[in-house]
């Protein structure tokens, strides 16, 4: 079994990059993917995470309205906010590419 993912959509926000108090740096992302024909009609937002040095390189050129695809693996993470334990699904993505620059406006 597998929980490989791919996903092909619009970036909602700009990707941001968090320095963990380990010090390892993660680039985060939001996709927002339009929901397939003949299921109930709307977009989902999917958080993704990058942590390969040569993705996060490319993601940060990437910015809002651009459409892109990402290709990972499905986690769910789980930290505390203000002491309060809180679970988070999310795509460690593994590759990624842009497909297409959004319109300047």
């Amino acid at each position: 079994m597998t929980s490989q993912v791919v996903l092909e959509g619009r970036l909602s926000k700009p990707p941001e990059e968090k320095v963990l108090p380990s010090g390892d740096a993660v680039w985060s992302l939001r996709v927002v993917v339009p929901r397939p024909e003949g299921a109930r009609p709307g977009v989902d937002w999917i958080d993704c995470s990058v942590w390969s040095g040569r993705l996060r390189r490319s993601v940060r050129t990437w910015t809002v309205g651009d459409i892109v695809e990402v290709e990972g693996v499905l986690r769910r993470r789980f930290f505390r906010v203000a002491g309060t334990p809180v679970s988070r699904l999310e795509v460690e993505a593994t590759s990624g590419r842009l497909i297409r620059r959004s319109d300047p406006a």
